[in-house]
């Protein structure tokens, strides 16, 4: 497998709902980051879905290269 695009060097900060379900795009292809929108077909990445428990503002990973994903740890200060 490749690596994923880098779709910018830092978080996407989103406030998310309590009950709903997100798919983050992990190949850094969507047209609709940090979000999944199938983009990724054919390329061995697959969304990784966040079920939120709490509304709340999540930072999801903007580089594709965090080793929590979907959430930021810094990793983009590396690249």
């Amino acid at each position: 497998m490749s690596e994923p695009k880098i779709a910018q060097k830092s978080p996407y900060p989103v406030k998310v709902e309590a009950g709903k379900s997100y798919f983050w795009c992990a190949c850094g292809q969507s047209a609709n980051q940090p979000f999944c929108d199938g983009s990724h077909k054919g390329s061995g990445f697959t969304p990784v879905k966040f079920d939120a428990a709490e509304s709340k503002t999540v930072y999801f990973c903007g580089c594709k290269h965090s080793k929590n994903p979907p959430f930021c740890d810094g990793t983009h200060a590396k690249l």
